[in-house]
C-alpha cells in the first residue's frame, strides 16, 4: 500500500487505484510517479486482474505536477531533469500500454499530467463538475511527456489550440473533442463506471489484451499489404486459441463462456 494512493482488488478482479493526496489536489511528485508505475506493472502482470480503475479522492482528479516538486527540479541540472522527466514518461507509457482494460473516473479538475492520465485510459468517464486544462505554457513549460497521448485522444488541431491558450475546458467540451467518452452527474459517476466494467467483464481477458495491442499496431499505419497480413495472422491466432475456441463453442451451445463464470 502506497501513501500516495490506495489500491484494492475486488472479487471480480477489478483493481482500483485511488490517488490519495487531496490536500495537494492529487498532484504528482516523484514518489507518486514511481509508486503508480510499479503498481500498474504489477497489476498488468497479474492474471487475476481483469481491469484497472483509476480514480481520485477529494475535489480534484489531479492538478498535474506538485509545486514543491517543480520548485525543487527547477534548481537542478538538465541531466537531473531529464532523468526525472523519464520517470513521468514511463508512467504514461505504462498506463497507456498496460495489457488490461483501464477506466478513468474523473470526479474533478484534471490539469497537466492529470489530463495525460485520462488520455492514457481506454475508457474515460467524467462528472459534470470535472474540468480540464493544459496550463504548462503559463509556467514557461510545455506538456511534452504527455503530448503523444493527449494528441492521440483529441487530435492535432485541438492540441494546437489548448497547448497555446492553456484555457480550462468543461467536461462537456472534453467529451466533444474526444478526451472523455461520457459525462454524467457527479452522483452517477460510480454507476457509470460499473456499467463500463460490467461490459468489460463480458470479454475474454486475452482477447482484450490483444485487441488493445491491435489499436497500437494500426494507429497511424498505412493500409498496406504488410498491415493486412499481420491482422490476418492475429485473427488466425485468436481463432485457434483456447479463448477463441471456448468463445465460439459457448456461443453455439448457448451458454456463458468460462471467463464469465462467477469467482
Amino acid at each position: 500500500m502506497s501513501s500516495t494512493f490506495q489500491e484494492a482488488v475486488d472479487a471480480r478482479g477489478i483493481a482500483r487505484l485511488t490517488l490519495d493526496r487531496p490536500d495537494r489536489h492529487n498532484a504528482f511528485d516523484d514518489a507518486l510517479i514511481a509508486d503508480l508505475t510499479a503498481a500498474l506493472r504489477r497489476l498488468g502482470n497479474d492474471a487475476r486482474v481483469r481491469a484497472v480503475v483509476l480514480a481520485s479522492r477529494g475535489r480534484s482528479f489531479s492538478a498535474g505536477a506538485d509545486l514543491d516538486w517543480m520548485r525543487r527540479m527547477a534548481t537542478l541540472s538538465f541531466e537531473a531533469n531529464l532523468k526525472d522527466a523519464r520517470g513521468l514518461a514511463e508512467l504514461m507509457h505504462t498506463l497507456d500500454r498496460v495489457p488490461k482494460p483501464t477506466v478513468a473516473l474523473v470526479q474533478g479538475a484534471a490539469y497537466g499530467g492529470g489530463v495525460g492520465l485520462v488520455a492514457c485510459c481506454d475508457v474515460a468517464i467524467a462528472s459534470e463538475r470535472a474540468s480540464f486544462g493544459l496550463s504548462e505554457v503559463k509556467l514557461g513549460l510545455t506538456p511534452a511527456t504527455i503530448s503523444p497521448y493527449v494528441i492521440a485522444a483529441i487530435g492535432a488541431r485541438w492540441a494546437r489550440r489548448l497547448f497555446q491558450t492553456a484555457e480550462v475546458i468543461s467536461a462537456l467540451r472534453a467529451k466533444d473533442i474526444g478526451l472523455v467518452h461520457e459525462v454524467v452527474p457527479e452522483d452517477a459517476l460510480e454507476a457509470a463506471g460499473e456499467t463500463a466494467l460490467s461490459a468489460i467483464l463480458q470479454g475474454a481477458p486475452g482477447a482484450q489484451a490483444d485487441a488493445k495491442d491491435l489499436v497500437f499496431l494500426c494507429q497511424g499505419r498505412s493500409l498496406d499489404g504488410a498491415l493486412g497480413e499481420e491482422t490476418c495472422r492475429r485473427i488466425a491466432l485468436r481463432r485457434a486459441s483456447g479463448e477463441g475456441r471456448e468463445g465460439i463453442a459457448a456461443f453455439l451451445d448457448k451458454r456463458p463462456p468460462a471467463w464469465r463464470r462467477e469467482p
